[in-house]
């Protein structure tokens, strides 16, 4: 007993520092993530069960779960005007339909992949809960895709709704019969339908109605009449045994329900409701009225406080919605405010244009006294600086002579498909094109060579020069001192700068055959951001693109132009007018110099949904959660793998 005694302390610490090297060996890391989700057991009323008449509905599963963006992802079909209260209570989802059941009638609740379990956030996947208040539960399904018109991205969270009336009235008056909401990779599966005949529309449904009642709403809708079937299909299944290694794949019989490859183009239609948006006075020396639409003319302003005649320079775009004012007159520049009296078309309540009248208060952002206090505080720091330079013995420093701002683009390596682009900060009282010269390099001397000189159509305040470039040839572009003179009097300075075009060889060339193209049909050649880079129309079936530099990502697109009017137009609802067409060839090109590139494209070949390459789709599909990906992770920081 003494001897126990007397060893005691000395075992005692020699057992806690056992038990502290054991626990020592290494660091618990928690084992394997969950990989498995939520799974269903039972719910009130049971799932596909007939007669229920509840209105409160639980859902149970085999762990505690959470949901995860229920209002964006969970659908109610039939549609609720009143939105259903949505909670999750430990292991169990309970709904609550607040709208009155309606009578004989298959209920869909469309989970999506909103319920994930608590801890790892697994997604359940693609759940939907269904029962019927009548004898049958409607069990067929219409799926497809929502595709914007325009640009064929997927669009996602648009509602994608079916019309048991066939009128076209109904998508304006009457909510839908069933209902689904479009996911990441702008697929729809409408869910519960009954055997018959309907209308199928998509709605981005700003006020949650279930009705195109603003032009502000994007929509679809299809042509042809959808009619619900089934038919028997096999799939073949893949079984993995890890992440890398396949199992087994297995053939399994399932049934298909049709159709199933609904293409939707969706579009906003053209607001033709005009009234008067804003007025910006943003620099002292002009302003901009903008208008919610298109018009056919511009409005009439009559100055309140000062004569309007011959005061403004106007430039206006396509439209006439945006149109921006000079101000010409310096002393009109300087007035604190313009009061303008506008007088303009509006579109009523009984959407007929009628004259309106607004009087405008067009404010400098400085009021004069702000802006000669300014004026005065630079004089000052400019005269210091004049005495501090003095006493030092230092010469003053020159008065710099103010120019016209000119931008010029040319740069010294020169594309032989480019112009030279002069831009102005402000608009252009008179050009001296006599003061504008171009040479060509001959030998060692400069020879004038003929151009022409254009305003740009589309961009204000913007000239091009225009001459036949020579490929490997120099030229050089002089401007005279007091060629180009602005609205207030200033000139440009001399420019004196020299360029070389490219060699034909420097370049690559797409020549297009393409299929099935309308004769409307214009062809786009985008970069990898969808950047319209040239454009032309179809000819006999064909569209080459020359001059391609190398080393670029280039991309197809056409559409099918039926007005003829050179640019892409959007649809009508209450005219049946579809937007027009457009088609994405499947393929990029990474050009390379001097090779040619010749494709045929059938335009008809792939299916819209599968045209646009992923690399160049603003809308991602969104990532499943890899769990197994971060168990791998896992185990390679830990030095498993």
């Amino acid at each position: 007993m003494k001897d126990w005694k007397k060893h005691r302390l000395p075992i005692i610490l020699l057992l806690v520092i056992l038990g502290y090297s054991c626990a020592s060996i290494g660091t618990p890391d928690g084992g394997p993530y969950d990989e498995m989700p939520p799974k269903f057991i039972g719910s009130t009323p049971a799932l596909h069960a007939v007669n229920a008449k509840e209105n409160k509905l639980e859902l149970e599963f085999d762990e505690f779960i959470k949901l995860e963006k229920a209002a964006e992802k969970v659908v109610v079909s039939p549609p609720q005007l009143e939105q259903p209260e949505i909670k999750v209570s430990g292991k169990k989802v309970v709904v609550e339909l607040v709208d009155t059941l309606k009578d004989a009638t298959t209920y869909t609740i469309d989970f999506s992949d909103a319920i994930v379990d608590n801890n790892e956030g697994n997604p359940m996947g693609h759940f939907t809960y269904s029962f019927s208040t009548g004898d049958v539960i409607d069990t067929m399904e219409v799926a497809g895709t929502v595709l914007n018109a325009a640009d064929l991205e997927p669009i996602k969270g648009m509602l994608v709704g079916l019309q048991k009336n066939l009128n076209d009235s109904a998508f304006k008056t009457l909510p839908f019969d069933r209902v689904s909401r479009t996911d990441s990779r702008g697929r729809f599966i409408i869910r519960g339908v009954a055997p018959g005949e309907y209308r199928i529309y998509a709605l981005m449904d700003g006020n949650q109605n279930y009705l195109f009642d603003s032009k502000t709403e994007m929509i679809a809708f299809s042509d042809s009449i959808i009619v619900p079937s089934m038919t028997g299909a096999v799939r073949q299944d893949t079984i993995w045994k890890d992440t890398l290694t396949v199992d087994t794949i297995k053939t399994v019989n399932y049934t298909r329900f049709l159709p199933d490859d609904v293409i939707l183009r969706a579009f906003k239609e053209e607001n033709d409701r005009q009234y008067f948006s804003r007025s910006q006075r943003d620099k002292e020396n002009h302003f901009i009225l903008k208008f919610s639409a298109k018009a056919d003319t511009l409005p009439r302003l009559k100055g309140l406080n000062f004569d309007e005649k011959d005061a403004f320079i106007v430039e206006a775009n396509e439209g006439n919605d945006s149109i921006c004012y000079w101000i010409k007159d310096s002393l009109l520049v300087q007035m604190d405010t313009l009061v303008v009296q506008m007088d303009y078309l509006y579109t009523d309540t009984l959407n007929q244009l009628v004259p309106k009248t607004d009087t405008l208060y067009l404010a400098n952002k400085m009021t004069k006294e702000q802006r000669e206090k300014l004026q005065k505080q630079a004089e000052e720091e400019k005269e210091k600086e004049r005495k501090k330079r003095e006493r030092k013995g230092l010469e003053p420093i020159a008065e710099k002579t103010p120019f016209l701002t000119m931008k010029v683009n040319a740069s010294s390596s020169f594309d032989v498909n480019q112009n030279v682009q002069l831009s102005f900060d402000e608009p252009v009282a008179r050009i001296d094109t006599s003061a504008i010269h171009v040479c060509i390099k001959e030998d060692s001397t400069w020879i004038e060579t003929p151009f022409l000189f254009m305003a740009d159509s589309v961009t204000p305040r913007q000239y091009e020069i225009l001459a036949e470039w020579q490929p490997e040839r120099e030229y050089q572009l002089k401007i005279d001192s007091t060629a180009i003179v602005g609205i207030y009097g200033l000139h440009t300075d001399k420019v004196e700068q020299t360029f070389k075009v490219k060699g034909l060889n420097e370049y690559g060339t797409i020549l297009l055959n393409i299929l099935g193209a309308p004769e409307t049909g214009v062809v786009e050649l985008l970069d990898n951001g969808g950047n319209v880079l040239r454009q032309q129309p179809i000819s006999n079936g064909t569209a080459d693109f020359y001059y391609l530099k190398p080393d670029t990502k280039y991309y197809i697109r056409m559409f099918d132009d039926r007005n003829r009017n050179g640019k892409w137009d959007t649809g009508n609802f209450e005219q049946g007018i579809q937007a027009e067409e457009v088609y994405y060839f499947p393929k990029v090109w990474e050009m390379k110099a001097n090779f040619e590139f010749e494709e045929s494209w059938n335009i008809h070949e792939v299916p819209a949904d599968k045209q646009k390459l992923d690399e160049i789709k603003k809308q991602k599909p969104e990532q499943e959660k890899q769990v197994r990906e971060r168990n791998k992770e896992r185990a390679r920081k830990l030095g498993r793998l």
